[in-house]
């Protein structure tokens, strides 16, 4: 994730711990140079990092809440040479100090006393560990987490996540990269309770946005990386008209069938609830 922030909203924080914690995924601990506690966080907040090269990238911080003496950050390698991800990956190392911003949060826990149901792939794990590490230390309230890795090698804190504390919290999901393998997500989707958090892939979000039409949109919540643009130069927009009640929607460009009738406050038809058995897969997630 990219960001413009003032060098003067950043303060220098020192890397006290860089190294690898999975096939292409690196674990920082960043501290305050003089010992001091950091700016308090809550779980699913993210900083901006001043990288080597110069660039300015968001990340998720991924420990508890709790802890003030440290910002804990899992980095994945980006596929370009040139990236915020590669150069922080490369470039740092302990002792080295670089600038930091506040914690900022967008994708927030509610109060959920019925539960919660995350959903991550591959890097999208990061957010929601400090979230479960939060629930772990601080509340009796159930929780599952579904995570989708292509193999064990790529899979962030696979130690931590397989230990006694979330026995029976945990389903880690392989898939070798092949959809015939995906995880079905339509049973733990089918019927609604608590809330979902998910974060992953676009084409993993966008499955859980398609199975999740009958929740209640604040329910439901979203964290993405990076987001492609979701317009084309020969978008228009259209109608839909409902068979049942042959209401007629209007759909933006830019925006989903399910957004639309969400935003005019319309029951989703029971056909977009549970989709064919063969889209019902969350795709593979690339780490």
């Amino acid at each position: 994730m990219s960001a413009d922030i003032a060098e003067s909203e950043m303060t220098p924080l020192r890397v006290v711990r860089a190294e690898p914690i999975a096939d292409g995924i690196s674990l920082f601990w960043l501290r305050h140079p003089d010992g001091a506690d950091l700016p308090e966080f809550t779980a699913g907040a993210h900083v901006s990092v001043r990288v080597p090269n110069g660039l300015i990238r968001k990340y998720s911080l991924c420990n508890d809440p709790g802890e003030r003496d440290r910002y804990c950050l899992a980095v994945k390698r980006e596929m370009h040479e040139n990236s915020g991800s590669t150069s922080l990956i490369d470039g740092a190392k302990a002792g080295d100090l670089l600038p930091v911003s506040e914690p900022r949060n967008n994708f927030a826990l509610a109060k959920s006393p019925a539960g919660y149901t995350f959903i991550a792939g591959g890097i999208g794990i990061t957010p929601i560990m400090a979230m479960i590490r939060h629930l772990a230390s601080t509340s009796t309230t159930p929780f599952k987490l579904y995570y989708c890795t292509r193999n064990a090698a790529m899979t962030a804190f696979r130690e931590e996540l397989t230990a006694p504390l979330f026995k029976g919290k945990v389903v880690i999901h392989h898939d070798g990269g092949e959809p015939a393998r995906c995880l079905d997500l339509w049973p733990i989707l089918e019927r609604p309770k608590g809330h979902v958090y998910c974060c992953g892939p676009r084409p993993m979000m966008q499955t859980v946005r398609d199975m999740t039409g009958h929740w209640s949109p604040a329910a439901v919540h979203f964290e993405a990386f990076s987001e492609p643009a979701r317009r084309a130069p020969d978008d228009k927009p259209f109608r839909v008209r409902l068979a049942k009640s042959a209401d007629v929607v209007e759909v933006p460009v830019g925006t989903t069938i399910l957004e639309a009738l969400r935003a005019h406050g319309l029951q989703v038809p029971s056909s977009c609830r549970a989709p064919a058995r063969a889209a019902r897969a969350a795709p593979a997630a690339p780490g």
